[in-house]
């Protein structure tokens, strides 16, 4: 995670400043970027500059572009005063479309046509959030995971309005701050990831219901199971290594009519306030005295052991496979019958 910005994006306006635009801001100072923050809400540049000390400590130890002072960063309250003169703009406005069609036709108005402005909605359309923009083909969807600053997936959506060039840039720019993009090619409601936690999340919901298994248990099949191979590699990944030599095929053949009859029967719970409620009890019994923010620590804490874990991984692989091509182009600039090569080897 130490690769520098590209050299068009210098300035970052990052407009609302809760949880996930503070945590943004950290991550884009931490890698050499001009920050300017935008809240209207009173309080929120001490909130935000509270939120960066505390995420600090972990971009650090993932790795600081440098010598940087994490109070190196401007507060605008107003937005379009925030984003004037902006290279890149991160919106983290609250998940609202009559909020978000206000927000960005004025940004839009204010900013060169080549600035992409990329939202942070967890579920709402670009190509609605857009709406009244001069510019609509800027517009996109940047959608981070909580916390943006550790967690590297970021789904960028175009839309049916945003260009080419915009996509691209935003992909770039989050691989530069050591993110890993995807690209979605439909609007969907939810994106992606979220779709898929809410998938898993309605069933455990269901099977709380049934009374089949407690929330704390219910938790405990996912984090202390397959989350944790989650963590390395997707479900077809997975299943690919499930299917042995024969890889994913194999496991198809052999495994998909018992798993078409659990997909049959996969429920769909009713959320009554007594279901809420057992809900409620039960995660509190989980968390077992334990704050948010003990919990959040934690969480934290092993989740930049994971990310630092497999990134060192990544760049052993990397180095591996480099030299792996170096040994085979010095093999074809120096065959074992070529005199030169004999002499080396001596």
């Amino acid at each position: 995670m130490s690769q520098a910005a590209s050299p068009e994006i210098r300035r970052v306006a990052v407009i609302g400043a809760g949880t996930i635009g503070a945590s943004w801001a950290a991550l884009f100072l931490s890698r050499g970027l001009d920050v300017v923050v935008s809240d209207p809400a009173p309080g929120a540049a001490e909130a935000t500059q509270r939120l960066i000390s505390a995420a600090w400590p972990i971009l650090a130890e993932l790795g600081v572009e440098g010598e940087i002072d994490p109070t190196r960063w401007r507060f605008e309250p107003d937005p379009v005063a925030a984003v004037t003169g902006a290279d890149f703009v991160q919106e983290n406005a609250p998940e609202r479309y009559e909020i978000k069609q206000k927000l960005f036709p004025a940004m839009d108005a204010v900013l060169p046509p080549e600035v992409v402005i990329a939202s942070s909605s967890s579920g709402l359309l670009a190509s609605r959030i857009s709406e009244g923009c001069r510019h609509p083909e800027r517009c996109i969807i940047g959608h981070p995971f909580n916390p943006p600053h550790l967690i590297p997936l970021v789904e960028v959506v175009g839309g049916e309005k945003g260009s080419r060039a915009a996509i691209d840039t935003a992909m770039a720019f989050y691989r530069a701050m050591g993110k890993h993009p995807i690209e979605i090619h439909k609007e969907v409601k939810g994106h992606v990831a979220n779709r898929l936690q809410a998938a898993l999340w309605r069933e455990a919901i269901h099977l709380v219901a049934e009374g089949v298994v407690s929330v704390a248990d219910v938790d405990a099949a996912v984090s202390e199971g397959p989350g944790l191979r989650w963590a390395l590699m997707g479900s077809h990944m997975t299943f690919h290594l499930g299917g042995g030599e024969g890889g994913l095929g194999h496991f198809l053949h052999h495994l998909l009519p018992a798993i078409e009859t659990w997909w049959a029967d996969l429920g769909t719970p009713e959320m009554t306030e007594a279901l809420q409620r057992a809900l409620v009890d039960g995660v509190k019994a989980e968390a077992a005295g334990r704050s948010i923010a003990e919990l959040a620590q934690r969480r934290d804490t092993l989740l930049t052991q994971i990310v630092a874990l497999k990134h060192a991984a990544d760049v052993a692989a990397e180095k591996r496979e480099l030299s792996d091509r170096l040994d085979e182009a010095l093999e074809e600039s120096f065959p074992a019958s070529d005199p030169v090569a004999v002499s080396r080897e001596a």
